[in-house]
Parts: structure tokens; C-alpha cells; sequence
């Protein structure tokens, strides 16, 4: 406790750390009041109903930081430039030159790589203002617009979702931690007020025991979060001793660490997007009235998460994905090389192809746990609400997984800052 007093004395105390977490306050709070400044023409109650009968709009709710919830001139949030790069980096299998460019020219590269998935932020966010307002505007969410208000609206969302990018960039820069993921942290946490006030007046006295159990549930959850999500199999290193004109350098030992989650919420993301998307055609081919078109709407709109194919069927998908991603952004050859080239080896393991065989064998063994991990925490709010019948009592899996990582990596950043000042 003391040591966590005399940390919290240095961050106040040193004027350029004092600097940056005031500097992530600001930007946080400019980016609360942008949330809260909605687009015109909208009906408040029926978007408030629409969006607590939608769970594919409950997510984009997620990513957008809160922006959603309202309409608000940000309402697309960080969502296209996460797309974004989401799509560079799949594009890395398919693009030599991209992977090149992502993998080998180290700094430089990941300058330019970032500043291409900001270009295609833009026609993203374009898409996805175009596609929403349309279909608000079918739900009666908006309505009187006319053409000009419509390209209007298409306008300031679209610069709404760039200003938040620069906005989560600048506190990447001048703040502490990543923030692209602090907006979505500030977008979770700004929604617990309203939950625990909604709890609060509806909370039985008879539903104690279930409160308790459920607390004891989350305790355990956070733990098993924080548990994974820093858990890491550690693969020994040694480098060989090279010697240069009268002096031996090297042959020092280290470890490799490969983490169990390597993915982190990214296959959660993936396959929410492909489960959503039979919802999304079944409401579409609700307003024909053919028979037939209608008897398909019914059976894609059933399939919603209060299904049992549904929680199975996003077990399996957040399970390949997790591989798939990993086998995406981590690459064993390359790192192979690497090591290769800097006189390093694995002891017992031959440098070269065999070296990244074996780093591709305990990838996959981890990877496992990791992907299980991930899939237990995606279908675990269907897995709360089907054992209480309460969605009160559903744990968000996806936020908390998001709320968890973001604070351990902004209290790894604080502690690198801290001890930089120290020494």
C-alpha cells in the first residue's frame, strides 16, 4: 500500500507525467460531451426501445464508446478505424509487400502501415454512416429529413469517427496507454451508473442469496480474466559468445514470451459480426410480403442469442478465430530469423526450420487454452441468463474482458513511466 502511495506522490509530483494523465483526463472528458451532442431529427423513445431489442446495435453500442446510445455526432466511434486495421492486417497474408512492409521495416514500416488503415478509415466510416442512418431512418428512429439533412448527417458522423481516431491517437502520443482502447474503456464505464440505478430500484429482497452468488461469480471471472490475459509460456533463449578483437560478447540467457491469449478480444468481434449478420437479413426481408421471404425472416430472426445453436455455434467461431488471428499477426518463421540473425538459439532445438516448428508446436498447444478461455467468456452472458432467467445477472463477457485488459495495460504504462523517473 505504501508503495502504491508513493507512486500515485510521482505521477503527481513529476510535471511531465502529471502532464500526460491529465492530458488522457481531458481528452476522455472532450470526448464524453461529443458523445452527448446528438444528430437532428431523432425520436428518443423509439430509439431507446429499438436499441434494447437489438443486440447486433448493443455491440456497435460497445465499440462506438457510448456514442450510439443517443445518436451522437460520434456515433460510429472508433469502430471503422478498428475495421480498419482489422482489415490490414488480414491483408498482410494476401499482399507480400504488405507483410514486408509490417514485419520488416520495423518502425518506419508501422508508421506507414498505421497511416494506410487511417485512409481506409474513411470510406469505412462512410459505409457504415450511410448504412446506419438508413436503417434508422426505415425504423422511424429519424424522421423529416430531407435530402440535404440526410448528406448532412452522412458528413458530420463520418468526421465525427475521424476526430474520435485522431482524439484516440493523440492520447496514444501525449497520454499514457492506447487510446483507441481507453475511448472504449470510458464508453463501458460511463454506462454503470444507469446500470446499478436500474438495479437499484428493481432489486428483491427474496433475489439476495442469487446477488451474492452472483457476486462471487464475477470475483472469480475477473480473476480468471486477469489470470489469462497475462499468463505466458516462457521458451528459453541463449546466445551464443562471439568474440571481437580482444574482448567476448554474449552468451547470456533469456526467455521467449508467448502469450496464451494472443488474440485478445479481436475473435470475439469476428464472430459476433458473422452471427449477426442472419438477424440482419431476417429483419430486411420482413417487409416483403411474400410468403416465403417472410417463413425465411421468421426462422434468421429467431436465431438470436437466446438460442442454444446460437451460444454453440459462437463457441465454435470465437474458438477458429482465436487460431486464425494468431496464426495472422503472430509469425514463428519470421521470429525464427530473428533470432537466427542475432546469434540467438533455443537449447536442444536446431536454428533455422526447426526452430520454428517448435515455436509453431507450443503456439498451438497454448493457443488452446487460450481460444477455450475466449470462447467461455463470449457465451457466458448466455450461460448467466439461462441458469437465473435474469438478463440483470448476464455478465457482459466482451466488456469486462475489454475493461480488464485495458486496466492491466495502463497499469503496466504508469509502471514503466514510474520507474523511468525512479532510476
Amino acid at each position: 500500500m505504501q508503495n502504491f502511495w508513493n507512486k500515485i506522490k510521482l505521477i503527481w509530483t513529476d510535471a511531465s507525467l502529471r502532464k500526460r494523465v491529465l492530458f488522457v483526463f481531458a481528452a476522455l472528458i472532450i470526448f464524453r460531451l461529443l458523445s452527448a451532442i446528438p444528430i437532428p431529427g431523432i425520436d428518443t423513445v423509439a430509439l431507446s426501445r429499438f436499441l434494447s431489442n437489438n443486440q447486433f446495435f448493443g455491440i456497435l453500442n460497445i465499440f462506438s464508446g457510448g456514442g450510439l446510445s443517443n445518436l451522437s455526432i460520434i456515433m460510429l466511434g472508433v469502430g471503422p478505424y478498428i475495421t480498419g486495421s482489422i482489415i490490414m492486417q488480414l491483408l498482410t497474408i494476401m499482399v507480400p509487400s504488405l507483410k514486408k512492409i509490417y514485419h520488416e521495416e520495423g518502425e518506419a514500416g508501422r508508421k506507414k502501415f498505421a497511416q494506410y488503415s487511417r485512409v481506409l478509415t474513411v470510406p469505412l466510416a462512410a459505409i457504415q454512416g450511410f448504412s446506419l442512418l438508413y436503417v434508422l431512418e426505415k425504423q422511424n428512429i429519424l424522421f423529416n429529413l430531407t435530402a440535404f439533412d440526410r448528406i448532412t448527417n452522412l458528413f458530420i458522423i463520418i468526421a465525427g469517427s475521424i476526430l474520435i481516431m485522431w482524439i484516440g491517437e493523440l492520447i496514444s502520443e501525449f497520454g499514457i496507454g492506447n487510446g483507441v482502447s481507453l475511448i472504449i474503456f470510458a464508453g463501458i464505464v460511463s454506462r454503470l451508473p444507469a446500470w446499478v440505478s436500474q438495479n437499484a430500484f428493481t432489486f428483491d429482497v427474496s433475489q439476495i442469496p442469487l446477488y451474492l452468488v452472483f457476486a462471487v461469480v464475477g470475483v472469480l471471472i475477473l480473476g480468471g480474466i486477469v489470470l489469462v490475459t497475462e499468463a505466458e509460456r516462457p521458451i528459453p533463449v541463449t546466445y551464443a559468445k562471439r568474440v571481437r578483437g580482444m574482448k567476448m560478447y554474449g552468451g547470456g540467457s533469456t526467455y521467449l514470451p508467448l502469450r496464451v491469449n494472443q488474440a485478445g478480444v479481436i475473435p470475439i468481434i469476428f464472430a459476433l459480426s458473422i452471427l449477426l449478420f442472419p438477424q440482419m437479413i431476417g429483419t430486411f426481408l420482413s417487409r416483403f410480403s411474400n410468403e416465403i421471404l417472410v417463413s425465411i425472416s421468421k426462422v434468421l430472426v429467431a436465431f438470436t442469442q437466446t438460442s442454444v445453436l446460437y451460444a454453440v455455434l459462437y463457441f465454435i467461431f470465437v474458438f477458429l478465430f482465436t487460431y486464425f488471428y494468431t496464426a495472422v499477426t503472430f509469425d514463428p518463421e519470421a521470429l525464427s530469423t530473428n533470432l537466427q540473425k542475432n546469434g540467438a538459439f533455443i537449447p536442444g532445438i536446431r536454428p533455422g526450420l526447426s526452430t520454428s516448428q517448435y515455436i509453431s508446436k507450443v503456439l498451438t498447444h497454448i493457443t488452446l487454452v487460450g481460444a477455450v478461455f475466449l470462447g467461455f467468456i463470449a457465451v457466458l452472458p448466455l450461460i448467466m441468463q439461462f441458469i437465473t432467467g435474469n438478463t440483470a445477472f448476464a455478465l457482459g463477457g466482451t466488456s469486462v474482458l475489454i475493461v480488464v485488459s485495458v486496466v492491466l495495460d495502463l497499469i503496466k504504462k504508469v509502471d514503466a513511466q514510474v520507474s523511468m523517473r525512479e532510476y
